[in-house]
C-alpha cells in the first residue's frame, strides 16, 4: 500500500496526459489497445536508451551530466547535443518507425502525434520512476506532470513529419532525418540549459517549451478540424 502511494506522482500524471490526448483525438479515437501498446513501447524505449548510454562507457563517453554542469559547461553542451538528445529521441523514434506506422488504424496525420505522445509518455514514466528516490513529494509531483511534456513535445516534431510523408506516399527518409535532427537538437539544447541552470538560460528554456507547445496545440487543432471536414464530405 505504501509503495502504491509512492508511485502516485508517476501514475496520476500518466493517466492525466493519456486522457488529454485521447480527448484531443476524439473525432476518430485510436484503439485503446494501440495506445497501451505505444505506452509499453515507451517503457521499452527507456530501456533501450539506458543501454545506449551504457554502450558509451567502454569508450569513455558515458559522462555524468550533473557533474559536467558544475565543472565544464562546454563538455556538457557537447554531451547534451551529441548524446542526450540523439539517444533519447532515437530510442523513442525506433518503435514508432518499426511498429506504429504498420498499425491498421494509422491513417491520418493526427495519429502520428498521438501515438508518438504515448511512446513519450511511457518513456517519461520510467524516467520519473527512477527519480522518485531523489525528490521530495512536491518535486516528484511537479516532475511527474512536467517531465512527460518535454518528451511528448520533442517526439511530436519527428512524428508529424514522418506521418505526413508516409500518408502522402512520399519517401520518409528525408523527413525522418530532418525531424530527428531538429528534435534531438532542441532536446539537447533544452537539457543543457536546464542542467547548466544559469539564471538567463532558464527563461529561454521555458520559452522554447512554450513555443513548441503552442505550435503543437495549433497543429493538433488544425488536424482535428481537417479530419472533421473530411468526414463530412459526401
Amino acid at each position: 500500500m505504501q509503495h502504491g502511494l509512492l508511485i502516485l506522482p508517476v501514475l496520476v500524471p500518466v493517466l492525466f496526459w493519456a486522457a488529454y490526448h485521447y480527448h484531443k483525438d476524439r473525432h476518430l479515437p485510436e484503439p485503446p489497445g494501440n495506445l497501451l501498446l505505444c505506452f509499453v513501447f515507451g517503457v521499452a524505449a527507456a530501456a533501450l536508451s539506458k543501454g545506449l548510454y551504457m554502450a558509451l562507457e567502454p569508450v569513455g563517453l558515458r559522462l555524468d551530466a550533473v557533474e559536467l554542469a558544475d565543472t565544464n559547461g562546454l563538455a556538457l553542451f557537447a554531451y547534451a547535443m551529441l548524446a542526450i538528445g540523439p539517444i533519447e529521441e532515437a530510442s523513442k523514434m525506433l518503435p514508432f518507425m518499426l511498429f506504429v506506422m504498420r498499425f491498421r488504424a494509422f491513417d491520418e496525420p493526427l495519429d502520428g502525434i498521438v501515438y508518438a505522445s504515448f511512446i513519450a509518455l511511457g518513456y517519461a514514466a520510467v524516467e520519473n520512476y527512477h527519480y522518485l528516490e531523489y525528490l521530495s513529494v512536491w518535486e516528484a509531483i511537479a516532475r511527474g506532470f512536467a517531465g512527460p511534456v518535454i518528451h511528448i513535445l520533442f517526439a511530436s516534431i519527428w512524428a508529424y513529419w514522418v506521418t505526413l510523408a508516409c500518408l502522402e506516399g512520399r519517401p520518409i527518409a528525408g523527413p525522418a532525418a530532418k525531424g530527428f535532427v531538429l528534435a534531438a537538437g532542441l532536446h539537447g539544447l533544452y537539457d543543457y540549459m536546464v542542467l547548466r541552470q544559469p539564471v538567463s538560460a532558464l527563461p529561454i528554456a521555458a520559452a522554447m517549451i512554450a513555443t513548441i507547445w503552442i505550435w503543437r496545440l495549433r497543429l493538433m487543432r488544425r488536424l482535428h478540424e481537417d479530419a472533421v471536414k473530411g468526414s463530412d464530405r459526401p
